[in-house]
This record gives C-alpha cells, sequence and structure tokens, in this order.
C-alpha cells in the first residue's frame, strides 16, 4: 500500500465491528481517532455508508466481504478511494469498486500506520 493513502486522506469510513475492542475494525477506527482523521464506521455509529455526514475520502472494508458488498450496492455516496482489509475483499467488490470508478488497494491500514510510526501492534496501550 502506497504510503500516500493516509496522507492524502481526512475522512474515513470504517465497515466493520467497531463495538468488540478484539476486532480489527475498533482496532482501526481508533487508530484513525488517535491519529486526528475523522471516523464513522457502518454499522455502528450510523448503519448506512449513505448516512455518513462527511465526503468520503477513504472507505475502509473490514468486514465480512457479502456484508460488505451489500453495504457497498445500496451507497449512493462518492467514494474517493478503497482499502480492502485481509480477508475483506472478494471479486464482486473489486469489480463493483472498479465499475464505479473508485481506486482501491488491498492491504491494511494499521500496518500503514505502524511504518509511520503512529500505531504499534507491540504497544499495551494500543485499543
Amino acid at each position: 500500500m502506497e504510503s500516500a493513502v493516509l496522507k492524502e486522506r481526512h475522512n474515513f469510513v470504517v465497515l466493520g465491528n467497531t463495538v468488540n475492542e478484539e476486532k480489527y475494525a475498533y482496532k482501526i477506527k481508533m487508530a484513525l481517532l488517535d491519529n486526528g482523521y475523522d471516523v464513522i464506521s457502518v454499522p455502528g455509529d450510523v448503519e448506512s455508508i449513505n448516512d455518513v455526514s462527511f465526503p468520503i475520502d477513504l472507505l475502509d472494508f473490514c468486514i465480512n466481504p457479502v456484508r460488505g458488498l451489500d453495504l457497498l450496492m445500496e451507497c449512493r455516496k462518492d467514494i474517493s478511494f478503497a482499502v480492502l482489509q485481509p480477508g475483506a475483499s472478494s471479486a464482486d467488490i473489486r469489480q463493483e469498486l472498479t465499475r464505479r470508478g473508485i481506486p482501491f488497494t488491498e492491504g491494511c491500514l494499521l500496518r500503514e500506520l505502524e511504518k509511520e510510526g503512529r500505531y504499534s501492534f507491540e504497544d499495551s496501550h494500543n485499543r
């Protein structure tokens, strides 16, 4: 994943379980918030991507691919970029993102933050 993925974006939507502290969606959301990004989770903060109140710079898929595709298919909002976390990708999601002209990459946002020294998997203080 290119380091510019985080530097060029501010408004993030995380698709996944952000309630359970053991889930990566939760860890991603908290790490992004801790680093000053605006973050909304779906479902969680809102039920649909369409309910997000700000422009979506990055849509992060950290969810079962079947549910992720459902949320994407109902979405009517503009999305600038998407990240497909490990285990959250499918051919159908990639095809739909391509059809909509949404650039995407497959990778881990936590690893990108770690590369920049803004997150540590080893740090017991990380949520």
